[in-house]
C-alpha cells in the first residue's frame, strides 16, 4: 500500500505540473485567436482575455488523455532512470500489479473530472458561448428549450420578437404551433399572432393560418383580430444562426444532460449529438486508464535496455492515434453512421485490450 501510494501520488504531481504547462501554452494562445475574432468589434484586450480564460477550462478538459499519457511517460521515465522500477521487479512485483496504483488513479481522476470537473466547465462553455453570441448578433442567445417547447427570440433597433413553439423541425427553421409576441424598442407588446406552421425562408417566416391581434394600436385587441391564411413576419434569424444558438453539449452539466436530451426529442429535434457527447462523458475515466497503460507499455524499461527514445515515440504515436481515433468516432456517431455506444465506448475498450496484449508480451511475455 506504501509502495502503490507513492507512485499515485507521483502520477498525480506530474498530472498537475503538465496542466499548468498547456495552461501557459494554451491561454495566450486562445487569447491571440479570440482577440482576431472581436476585430471590429467593440471589444478590447480585456474582452479577449475574460472570453480565453473562460475557453481554458473546456480546452483542457479537452486534452486530459493527452495529458495523462504525457504524465504517464514522465513517471515510469523517471522511475527507469533512478532504477526504482528494478527495485519494485526485485520486491516480487510483476508490471501489471506495479500499474495497478497509476491506473487507479487515472480512474479516479477520471470520476472526478466526470462529477466536479464537467459542471465547472459546462458553466464556464455556458458563459462563453453567450458573451461570444452577444458579440456577434448583440443578443445573448436566440434560442432557447424547455418543457413548454422551443423558444426564438429576434430582433432589431427597433424591437423585438419573442417566439414560442409546441414542436420544430431538426434545424429549427420550421415551427409548428407557432405564437409571435413582437415588442417594440420600449418593450412595450404591439403585436401577437398565433400560427400553426411557421417556416424561415429568405429574411421572413412564412406563417399558414394565422391569427393575429394589434395590442399596441387597439383598445379590444380580440375584437379587431383578424385570421388570414397566409403571413409573414420578417426575421432576422437564418438557419446557421439558429444551429449555432444550441451552442455545444459540453455547455451543459453531466447530470443535466439526459432531460436536456428529452426535451429535445420532445421539441422535435435531434438529441443525438447530445447523447454521444453523454456517453463520451462516461467512458472517459476508461479513456484515461487507457492512456496509462499505452504509456506504460512503452516506457516501464530500464534506461539502460536501450532504444527508449523509439519507445516513447511509439506510445506517444499510438496515444494520440487513440485519442484522434475516439474523436473521428465522435464525429461519426454524431452523423449516425455509427451507433452511440459504439462510437463512445469501443475506442477506450479497445485500447485497453491493445495496451494490455502489449505489456503481457513486452513485460510479462
Amino acid at each position: 500500500m506504501i509502495l502503490a501510494t507513492y507512485i499515485a501520488r507521483r502520477f498525480a504531481w506530474l498530472v498537475l505540473m503538465v496542466t499548468l504547462v498547456f495552461t501557459g501554452l494554451l491561454l495566450p494562445i486562445d487569447l491571440m485567436e479570440q482577440l482576431r475574432r472581436l476585430d471590429g468589434q467593440e471589444a478590447g484586450f480585456g474582452d479577449g482575455l475574460r472570453l480565453a480564460a473562460l475557453n481554458l477550462p473546456a480546452a483542457l478538459y479537452q486534452i486530459l488523455p493527452l495529458i495523462v499519457i504525457l504524465s504517464t511517460l514522465a513517471l515510469f521515465l523517471a522511475l527507469a532512470r533512478s532504477s526504482e522500477l528494478v527495485v519494485i521487479r526485485a520486491a516480487g512485483r510483476s508490471a501489471l500489479r506495479a500499474l495497478l496504483a497509476p491506473v487507479a488513479a487515472a480512474l479516479v481522476l477520471g470520476l472526478a473530472a466526470l462529477i466536479v470537473v464537467n459542471p465547472i466547465v459546462a458553466a464556464t462553455q455556458g458563459v462563453y458561448e453567450r458573451e461570444i453570441a452577444g458579440f456577434r448578433t448583440g443578443l445573448s442567445s436566440v434560442l432557447s428549450i424547455s418543457e413548454e417547447g422551443v423558444w426564438l427570440r429576434q430582433g432589431d433597433a427597433s424591437g423585438q420578437t419573442v417566439i414560442r413553439a409546441a414542436r420544430s423541425s431538426l434545424d429549427g427553421t420550421i415551427l409548428f404551433e407557432a405564437t409571435f409576441i413582437a415588442f417594440d424598442a420600449g418593450g412595450t407588446p404591439v403585436e401577437r399572432i398565433d400560427a400553426a406552421r411557421a417556416e424561415l425562408s429568405e429574411g421572413q417566416w412564412l406563417l399558414e393560418d394565422a391569427k393575429r391581434w394589434p395590442l399596441g394600436s387597439s383598445d379590444n385587441p380580440e375584437r379587431d383580430a383578424q385570421a388570414v391564411p397566409f403571413a409573414t413576419v420578417p426575421s432576422s434569424l437564418t438557419r446557421e444562426g439558429i444551429r449555432d444558438s444550441f451552442g455545444v453539449p459540453s455547455s451543459i452539466p453531466i447530470f443535466q444532460l439526459p432531460g436536456f436530451i428529452r426535451q429535445l426529442d420532445a421539441a422535435g429535434f435531434s438529441g443525438r449529438t447530445h447523447r454521444v457527447w453523454l456517453h463520451m462523458e462516461l467512458a472517459n475515466p476508461f479513456m484515461l486508464a487507457a492512456m496509462v497503460l499505452i504509456g506504460a507499455a512503452f516506457s516501464m524499461r530500464h534506461s539502460r535496455a536501450g532504444k527508449s527514445g523509439i519507445m516513447v515515440l511509439s506510445a506517444l504515436l499510438l496515444g494520440f492515434g487513440v485519442f484522434f481515433l475516439r474523436n473521428f468516432a465522435q464525429v461519426l456517431g454524431e452523423n449516425g453512421q455509427l451507433p452511440v455506444m459504439l462510437a463512445a465506448w469501443a475506442p477506450p475498450l479497445a485500447a485497453i485490450l491493445l495496451s494490455l496484449g502489449v505489456i503481457l508480451r513486452l513485460e510479462d511475455g
